[in-house]
């Protein structure tokens, strides 16, 4: 039986994780206590009508850290084909997603009937757990579509295993992404934001990425990167690491990070691996 564990923070979209989940054919419950972990995928394991199962265990169930590593460690002594996928969010969106739905942090109470304590705890309270994710998703800008989109890379029966590459535009003001792994700054080629008829363009735009790669600098930089990742991809896979996040970063995350990261999917895609591609500030203004 193939079990995955879906934890993080409240409010960064465990329950619509679930939902896309259950779409998949994945037997789901939610709000299972950490120490009830081992028990219940153990019961489960009797079943021969459960292949796959998700179990949510979070902060509501109460104490995270001690109950929550004893039951991933019963697992693995047991032999149970478990994974662990972590969800996060930035506080600011966090809290904004609270104030929207007027829904109760499970901290609350125990935080002053703070929220912004709340979340502090939580998090502090869920760092160990992070550390032992397999898969780390973090949710701040995602669309509730653009999260269903992941988990089907990552979890459909018919997706290709092994290492899955995420390349990753950013604005360094609005600082680097949390979940990235490599980071590479564009900012030193020219910025097409100078040029009036491609300010309001992306890196998605066929005018913008020939002016970015209209430069010999651009496309060396390039050649470099692609040369770095074909040498450092296998080196991720043989030590068995199943997600990579490939960040690259120019002032507003709108232009040369959205070409590049857009030319490095290319490529890794062309290779054989396995990749998407995410702008996460592209609309921003």
């Amino acid at each position: 039986m193939e079990v995955l564990i879906v934890t993080g923070m409240s409010g960064a979209g465990k329950s619509k994780a679930m939902n896309a989940l259950e779409d998949m054919g994945y037997f789901c419950v939610d709000n299972i206590p950490p120490y009830l972990i081992f028990q219940f995928a153990s019961l489960c394991e009797q079943s021969n009508e459960i292949s796959k199962l998700v179990i949510v265990s979070d902060s509501r169930g109460g104490e995270m850290t001690a109950e929550f590593e004893n039951s991933l460690e019963d697992l693995k002594k047991n032999g149970t084909d478990y994974r662990l996928l972590f969800l996060e969010c930035s506080k600011d969106k966090l809290t904004t997603r609270f104030k929207e739905t007027r829904r109760k942090h499970p901290l609350l109470d125990s935080a002053a009937g703070t929220l912004s304590e709340a979340i502090d705890k939580e998090k502090l309270l869920l760092a160990p757990v992070k550390k032992r994710a397999d898969i780390t998703i973090d949710t701040t800008m995602l669309a509730p579509k653009e999260l269903k989109n992941m988990l089907d890379t990552f979890f459909l029966e018919n997706a290709r295993k092994g290492l899955l590459i995420n390349c990753m535009s950013f604005g360094f003001k609005y600082g680097i992404p949390q979940e990235a792994d490599l980071v590479f700054d564009v900012r030193c080629l020219p910025n097409p934001f100078y040029i009036p008829e491609l300010k309001n363009l992306t890196g998605l735009d066929e005018k913008v990425r020939s002016y970015v790669f209209g430069f010999d600098e651009a496309n060396k930089l390039l050649q470099k990167l692609e040369d770095l990742l074909a040498y450092l991809l296998p080196l991720y896979r043989r030590e068995g690491k199943s997600q990579l996040v490939v960040a690259l970063g120019c002032t507003g995350g709108k232009h040369r990070s959205v070409a590049f990261a857009e030319s490095l999917h290319e490529f890794i895609s062309n290779s054989g691996g396995r990749v998407v591609s995410a702008h996460r500030d592209i609309g921003k203004s």
